[in-house]
Formats: C-alpha cells, structure tokens, sequence
C-alpha cells in the first residue's frame, strides 16, 4: 500500500479526531443536559465603552438577564470582533446593583423618590425650557446672536451620523452653542 504525505496527515488528523469525541452513553448524556427547551432572545445593540461604537449581538435568557455577547459580524465598525470591555457586558447587564428605574433626589434632600419615565422626561422639557427662557439672549450690541449659553448637549458613543445630525439640528434649533461628542473631549 502506497500512502502520501497528504493522505497521511490526512488519515493522523481524522483518527485524532475521532479519539477526541465522547462514545456512547457519554455523548447521550453530554446532548441530555444541554438546555435546548430553554427559550433565548438576542438582539442587537452598540458597546457603551468607548467612541467606536462597536456592534454587540446580545443573547438573553427567559428572564432577561444576559448570557453571553458576541460581535455583530454586520456591524461596520467591528465586524463581529470585540475588545475585553465588550465581552465584560454580560456582567454589567447583570448586576443586581444597576438602575432600571427613574431615581430622582429633590433639592436639598437626602432621600431619592422611585419616579416613572413620563414624570421624568416631561421634568426634564420644563428645566429646559427654563434654563433656555432665563439665559437666551438675543443679540450682543448690534448683532443678533439668538443663543443661549446655559444649555450644553453631549452626544454619545451609540449615535450614528443620522443620529448626530438631528441632535445637533435640534440643539441648534434651541441656540445652544455648546454642543460636543464623546469623542471629542
């Protein structure tokens, strides 16, 4: 019998192989333990770390904790590769110490009050009215200037352009003059 090289390596590599895989009852009881009546969701999202913005595939289990991130192979910055602060989301989702709630602490208290999203988002539109009527100034000497100085806005890693173009049309559109990014500063 003439064997080749290739055919050789070939052969070495398929009965290695083969001496790595479970036999019998083992293999059946290694497929009976693996959890495939549990149902899991997975979604899309961006890494919050840094001004990338990577692409992040997140699997969540029936209760909605995370159980494992990936990278989003269709993301075009990462390309489904991730750093080690990427892969450290599975914790952070996870921590019995993280807010999903509004908590909201009043002026001069010592006490924060549990709020819903409606109380805070409409709070929030008030102050910014106010801030915007109380330091808007509209013209400097003979100049019309339309601005309000009182007013910041600070885009994040998880916008995209569109994103960024309308928050600054908007901000704009306030007289805000301070408008940066994350990665800027």
């Amino acid at each position: 019998m003439d064997i080749s090289r290739r055919d050789f390596l070939k052969l070495g590599g398929a009965t290695a192989g083969s001496l790595l895989l479970p036999v019998g009852t083992a293999a059946a009881a290694t497929a009976a333990t693996f959890p495939l009546h549990k149902r899991v969701g997975e979604a899309a999202s961006v890494c919050p770390y840094c001004s990338v913005g990577c692409g992040v595939l997140i699997a969540t289990d029936a209760q909605g904790r995370i159980i494992n991130t990936e990278g989003d192979p269709d993301n075009i910055h990462n390309r489904g590769a991730l750093d080690p602060k990427s892969v450290s989301l599975t914790e952070f989702g996870n921590d019995p110490k993280r807010l999903k709630k509004v908590m909201y602490r009043a002026p001069n208290s010592d006490k924060w009050e549990e709020k819903d999203w409606d109380w805070a988002t409409t709070e929030i539109a008030k102050r910014v009215k106010t801030t915007r009527d109380a330091t808007f100034q509209e013209k400097e000497g003979e100049v019309t200037v339309n601005r309000t100085p009182g007013i910041a806005w600070v885009g994040g890693a998880a916008n995209n352009n569109e994103d960024c173009y309308l928050a600054v049309k908007f901000a704009r559109a306030l007289g805000m003059v301070y408008v940066e990014h994350q990665a800027r500063i």
